[in-house]
């Protein structure tokens, strides 16, 4: 239970105030339930003739047989008066408003946890959102993406249907035992303390049942995220597995993966249905138990109750079966939930690579260079990606990266916006470390086009505006024509508000390219990294690209990744790598009079 009041501690907080007014209310709730049980020995001594006459009212006092004594001095006044029918019909008035009153501050403390409820889960699956929108790239290379959704669904789900569906019955639960236990304490000890010695043995074998539930539910969720991951794949890759007839294999090996969650699950449910059957047996010995031994008492004139008093005494008792029912019931459900509460912890605890500073420098503009001083970068110790970098790129100069893929040429241009840290050396902009600027700062200034342009499920308008605060109409049309994009526009259903759908399928993978490339006209930065924008296109729609480009990197300083060298011919400085290092740059014209890697490139794509 200590990982669940950790839980409690991390995400209750801001609902403190809910909290304590459903810990009053269900208070009173029990308060006028032991109230209303309590009427059972009045009502059963006017009954049967037991309730001995109190002809005197001592003085009040908050003392149980004070109390006692007073109430029965009333109910014999009123026998006396009214008659035992009338005083009967009075004692049920009283019963009937402290149920009305129990039952409706039950609904009230319920109500204040619906809001502590929903409240706790939308900021746990806010902080996960968050969470995996500030973490670094690398992290991503590590997980599954299924996985990573399953967590955001199925396991936020499961936190809301077993741990935050148990907080009613953990906040109502144990008051009403506390306060039934504290009745029947005042009503006879020697009994209650027997009740005290067999809850906790009750509680003890109950306990060894879900032991290894929080594990087995771990496994499920574990496997479930791996069933994701396996869909995700599936739809991503749908046309290769087509293409290869690949379906059966696929569909063999999501059968496996579903037959394993199946048995999973088989050994979880079992030991969750045990839990009802096992504590209703253990609790009618424990009944069984206690009314033979109150029961031997009486009979032996060694306790203080009478025969009605003990009714109403396991009238209460039976009144504690229920919640220690939901108490054991929410213990289940909260391990359950626990587990999936450590498979989130792994995200929100997960630490990131890549830091801020703590007091960043701040940049608006970009006045001089870039530099990559003596920088080397690996993914992991087994291989260095790259080795001793040095380049500077003036401002306002095109320079291009050319070379196997594999070089290092991507990984080069995605160190300067820190999707990765350099392992050595450093990367500058103005004579001042990357590594000093807020994240957000040093990416203003960037502007990416990608080989594969990343787009939304949205209309044509919100992708070109995407990250670009308050953009007008006219703003957005505009950058649309010097991306060569506004035509096309125009000619879809509904213009600008036209949604492409998911990853802009509707459209051409020119139409694609022409828009990511309008988004960074629109966001006008002073870098440009450009990706190989123009490898994945046929001739015509190269042609419209490579115009946007041209338009996109006018009096911009670019780094421009190309295959295509043809690209490229008038880039300020051409670098060609080979195995992470820079082997030759300079202009197109100086690479080719060296004789090297560029000019036999240059040479195979010319034949």
């Amino acid at each position: 239970m200590r990982d669940f009041f950790s839980i409690l501690k991390r995400f209750i907080f801001p609902y403190k105030l809910r909290v304590f007014k459903s810990v009053l209310y269900n208070l009173l709730h029990a308060v006028f339930g032991t109230l209303s049980i309590a009427m059972l020995a009045p009502v059963l001594g006017i009954l049967f003739g037991t309730q001995p006459d109190v002809t005197e009212c001592v003085p009040f006092a908050f003392d149980i047989n004070t109390l006692k004594s007073i109430f029965y001095y009333y109910i014999t006044h009123a026998r006396d008066v009214y008659g035992p029918a009338s005083t009967l019909l009075f004692v049920g008035i009283i019963a009937i408003l402290a149920t009305a009153l129990k039952t409706g501050f039950a609904y009230l403390g319920a109500y204040e946890t619906i809001y502590i409820r929903n409240g706790v889960v939308r900021d746990i699956r806010r902080k996960i959102f968050w969470k995996i929108l500030s973490l670094p790239l690398p992290f991503f290379s590590e997980e599954r993406k299924g996985d990573i959704i399953s967590r955001m669904t199925g396991d936020v789900q499961e936190v809301e249907a077993s741990v935050m569906s148990s907080l009613d019955m953990f906040f109502q639960s144990p008051i009403l035992i506390l306060v039934y236990l504290s009745a029947m304490l005042l009503m006879s000890w020697q009994l209650t303390l027997f009740v005290f010695v067999m809850l906790p043995i009750m509680g003890t074998l109950i306990g060894k049942v879900g032991k290894n539930l929080k594990r087995h539910s771990r496994e499920g969720q574990n496997k479930m995220g791996e069933i994701l991951s396996l869909m995700e794949e599936t739809l991503s890759g749908l046309r290769i597995i087509k293409a290869f007839n690949a379906e059966n294999k696929i569909d063999r090996k999501f059968s496996d993966e579903n037959e394993s969650y199946r048995r999973i699950q088989n050994r979880l449910m079992r030991r969750r249905s045990l839990a009802h059957p096992m504590s209703e047996f253990l609790g009618t010995i424990v009944i069984v138990l206690v009314l033979w031994f109150g029961g031997t008492l009486i009979l032996n004139h060694t306790g203080s109750l009478t025969a009605p008093e003990f009714i109403a005494y396991i009238a209460l008792f039976y009144s504690i079966i229920n919640p220690a029912k939901n108490l054991t019931n929410a213990f289940y459900s909260i391990q359950k939930g626990l587990a999936a509460m450590d498979r989130i912890d792994d995200i929100l605890k997960a630490e990131s690579t890549i830091l801020e500073p703590s007091q960043p420098i701040k940049i608006k503009e970009f006045t001089e260079a870039i530099n990559y001083r003596n920088v080397s970068f690996a993914y992991n110790e087994s291989k260095t990606v790259l080795k001793n970098i040095n380049l500077t790129i003036p401002k306002e100069q095109t320079v291009a990266l050319v070379g196997q893929s594999g070089s290092g040429k991507s990984t080069f241009v995605d160190l300067l916006p820190r999707f990765y840290d350099v392992n050595e050396g450093e990367i500058t902009i103005d004579q001042k470390n990357i590594k000093d600027f807020s994240f957000y700062d040093l990416r203003e200034l960037m502007g990416n086009v990608n080989q594969d342009p990343i787009l939304f499920n949205d209309t044509i308008y919100n992708n070109i505006a995407f990250g670009v605060e308050n953009a007008t109409p006219e703003e957005v049309e505009n950058a649309a024509k010097i991306a060569n994009a506004h035509d096309f526009i125009m000619q879809t259903e509904n213009g600008y508000q036209t949604v492409i759908g998911d990853r802009g399928g509707k459209l051409s993978g020119g139409q694609r390219q022409r828009l990511s490339i309008a988004r960074a006209v629109l966001k006008n930065p002073p870098i440009m990294i450009l990706d190989e924008a123009t490898s994945a296109l046929d001739t015509e729609s190269e042609k419209l690209v490579q115009e946007a480009l041209d338009n996109l990197m006018r009096n911009r300083t670019s780094i421009v990744i190309a295959h295509r060298l043809s690209t490229i011919k008038n880039a300020h400085l051409i670098c060609v790598f080979h195995e992470g290092e820079i082997v030759e740059r300079g202009t197109h014209d100086e690479l080719l009079q060296l004789n090297g890697i560029y000019t036999k490139l240059y040479q195979m794509q010319n034949f």
